[in-house]
């Protein structure tokens, strides 16, 4: 039966409810042999004792016989009923063994005979036969006492093959349930103890038994489960984490550039390198930013390894730059790989910001510096002014003194030699009052150009005419009142002095990359401004010239008249060297 449990295997629950049945079954066997053969061995000793009470009652019978003949029959009544007796007809049953049913059968036989002898009177022939009878009787005794041994050794002989072979049972049991029961358990819990610690590639014990099977298979479901789960949990963290560094080198490369950008005056060097920073950066194939002007006028600023060719087939990406609805330009990119939109937006916000910021300080300092002029212009205006206008005045009065007293020529002369001085004065102080009232609304030098010149045009009949085409980021806010001072003096000049009716005024880059400025006339020729080269207004423009780094250059034309040419170094370098 254990055999066979062990072969078939299904149901641990089974298994064990076997073993348990083999157990009470082996063990209740056990124990009804034992109270059947109790049962049958009670009567064993009574049954000797009767059998052996026999031997007694025969001999005593012959005694009676032969001395009391009229007790006779009681005794043989008496051994009849001990022959008869329930502990001996016992060796009749059908557990009894057929030696001692026939034993007691041949002693039951015997006494018929002897009986008869003793009936008869045949005392002779009973005594002669008394021996064999009671070795008859013996041997019955004999065979019960056989029979109640062996009875005692099957019920010992059963009890301890009982005991080795519910110890087998149980060994084998034990062996059996530690391998296919205990050991799996283990292993489950090793696998969940492993799980616990968040390794889930883990075996499962196999076995064939349900329970343990469907638990196995419980827990490789939720290990497979969380698994997954834990890989896709681990994968959304290391993409957050990617994202976050991500955002956080994009955060920090932004607020360098910005740092960089808004540290100090707005180079276009320093655009250049925030652009090559960022084709490093992202790994664009081509990177370039250009900046428009309110003239219509661009500057391109590229990257490392240029801008392709026009006829190029590389698709580009525009980024615009916008503030306050006004188109600043716009950073266009290259790329092989997909564009980063967020970071690139967030980077052309930067520069629309540098740049707008740029503008403003270069306005607020040329506001400054118009304001400061003003306030030395009104300064002028009121002292040196009205003490000129004052001594104007008495001048006049004095000539006209002079002029009732007739005697008086040389002091009339000096007189009037002060009036002129003091006129000249007069005139060179409003005309530098114009100048100082010159001013700039906007940081664009062509504009302040284009007012200046509004302003001549209304008190000179001369054709004035303009041709700007200097870009923007080469000269900064306080160079450009210098270069219009200059302008507005050379233009003067042309006017009053060289009685010029075509002015032409040339603004460009030279072929040394720097600004230049040509006030170019048609009047009397460079001889006028020999002889005015000790002229205060001359003077100034070399002062300004120098401010500005550059040099002032008169020469004459081929056409006649003659032209002032003004050079100097961008406030940076040019852009590509």
């Amino acid at each position: 039966m254990l055999k066979a449990l062990m072969i078939k295997r299904g149901s641990l629950t089974s298994t064990i409810l076997g073993l348990m049945l083999a157990f009470i079954l082996l063990s209740s066997s056990l124990a009804l042999y034992a109270i059947f053969n109790l049962s049958i061995s009670i009567g064993d000793a009574k049954a000797i004792n009767a059998s052996g009470s026999l031997r007694m009652q025969s001999y005593r019978l012959l005694l009676y016989a032969q001395n009391e003949p009229e007790q006779t029959n009681e005794k043989i009544i008496q051994f009849e009923k001990t022959l008869d007796s329930p502990a001996l007809q016992r060796s009749l049953n059908w557990y009894s063994p057929t030696q001692l049913s026939d034993q007691y059968l041949q002693v039951i036989n015997r006494w018929q005979l002897m009986r008869t002898y003793i009936e008869q009177g045949k005392l002779t022939q009973y005594k002669n036969g008394l021996k064999n009878f009671v070795d008859t009787i013996d041997t019955l005794v004999f065979k019960m006492e056989q029979f109640a041994a062996l009875k005692l050794r099957w019920l010992v002989i059963s009890q301890i093959s009982g005991l080795i072979l519910m110890l087998f049972i149980a060994v084998i049991a034990v062996s059996y349930t530690r391998k296919r029961v205990v050991k799996p358990l283990h292993q489950l819990m090793d696998s969940a103890e492993t799980i616990s610690r968040g390794v889930f590639d883990v075996e499962m014990p196999k076995t064939e038994y349900i329970e343990l099977t469907a638990l196995s298979n419980a827990l490789k479901k939720i290990t497979t489960e969380l698994s997954t789960l834990y890989r896709d949990l681990e994968g959304q963290v290391n993409e957050k984490t990617v994202a976050l560094t991500r955002a956080n080198n994009e955060l920090n490369f932004l607020y360098d550039n910005l740092i960089k950008l808004q540290a100090d005056k707005l180079e276009y060097k320093t655009l250049q390198g925030a652009l090559n920073q960022l084709k490093h950066f992202e790994r664009i194939s081509y990177l370039r930013l250009v900046i428009e002007h309110q003239d219509e006028t661009q500057d391109v600023i590229e990257a490392l390894d240029g801008w392709p060719d026009a006829d190029s087939e590389l698709k580009s990406v525009s980024f615009p730059l916008i503030h306050n609805n006004k188109h600043l330009g716009h950073l266009d990119v290259i790329s092989q790989k997909a564009v980063n939109t967020q970071l690139l937006a967030n980077f052309a916000m930067m520069l629309t910001r540098s740049i707008t910021i740029h503008n403003a300080t270069e306005q607020r300092q040329q506001l400054a510096l118009m304001e400061e002029r003003a306030v030395i212009a009104r300064e002028l205006h009121d002292s040196l002014g009205q003490l000129l206008s004052f001594l104007k005045i008495q001048v006049n009065l004095l000539t006209k003194s002079l002029k009732r007293d007739q005697g008086k020529e040389e002091a009339e002369k000096q007189l009037h030699q002060i009036n002129a001085g003091v006129t000249t004065a007069y005139s060179q102080l409003r005309e530098l009052l114009s100048t100082f009232r010159l001013t700039l609304k906007e940081p664009d030098l062509h504009q302040g150009i284009e007012m200046m010149l509004d302003q001549l045009r209304g008190q000179s009949d001369a054709q004035l005419l303009l041709e700007y085409h200097l870009p923007a980021h080469l000269m900064e806010a306080k160079q450009h009142i210098h270069i219009l001072q200059i302008t507005r003096e050379a233009t003067l000049n042309s006017i009053k002095h060289a009685n010029a009716t075509k002015i032409c005024i040339k603004c460009n880059v030279n072929d040394k990359g720097h600004p230049s400025i040509s006030i170019c006339d048609n009047g009397l020729g460079i001889e006028h401004i020999k002889e005015r080269d000790q002229h205060f207004g001359i003077g100034i423009m070399h002062e300004r010239a120098n401010k500005l780094n550059g040099t002032i250059n008169f020469r004459s034309n081929i056409d006649g008249g003659s032209t002032v040419i003004l050079s100097f170094p961008p406030q940076q370098e040019p852009l590509n060297g």
